[in-house]
């Protein structure tokens, strides 16, 4: 009887850049981290590279269009939540179009700060990938401190 494999949830946050700020979306009405700020992102549909979710991202939750060759790979988190996730997060200073809250059944606020002077309702991992993204910092765990290990 063959076991069956683990698997685990995928997603990928984008990092739209301007100078020194970083975009940021405030979360409602979605039942996960509502009124705190993330930045676009959403899980892979599967057989979907991971730039092209970014793209596909962009498009749902700003209104944008973004080339692929703009996007920098910037970072990788194994995160314990809830349940074990794999976080790709990826980077730009470009795109066409104007920003706009594209969903706002999903998100009440969008708003460009400063990636040092980041609102203290930053959801806990993106902000930990914020700074990991600002120190160049290209893969990190984050939440298994808080792990209990049943043995």
């Amino acid at each position: 009887m063959l076991k069956e494999r683990f698997a685990m949830q995928v997603a990928v946050h984008l990092f739209l850049v301007k100078d020194s700020q970083v975009l940021l979306l405030r979360r409602y009405n979605t039942g996960y981290e509502d009124g705190n700020y993330s930045v676009p992102a959403g899980h892979l549909d599967g057989n979907e590279e991971v730039k092209t979710a970014a793209i596909r991202e962009a498009k749902e939750e700003c209104g944008i269009d973004i080339d692929p060759a703009s996007l920098e790979m910037v970072g990788v988190m194994h995160r314990l939540s809830t349940d074990e996730r794999i976080d790709f997060f990826v980077a730009t200073t470009e795109w066409r179009g104007e920003i706009i809250n594209a969903e706002p059944n999903k998100c009440d606020e969008l708003v460009w700060v400063d990636m040092d002077k980041l609102p203290p309702n930053v959801i806990p991992y993106v902000r930990q990938a914020l700074l990991n993204f600002r120190r160049k910092e290209w893969f990190d765990s984050f939440g298994w401190e808080r792990a209990i290990r049943v043995e």
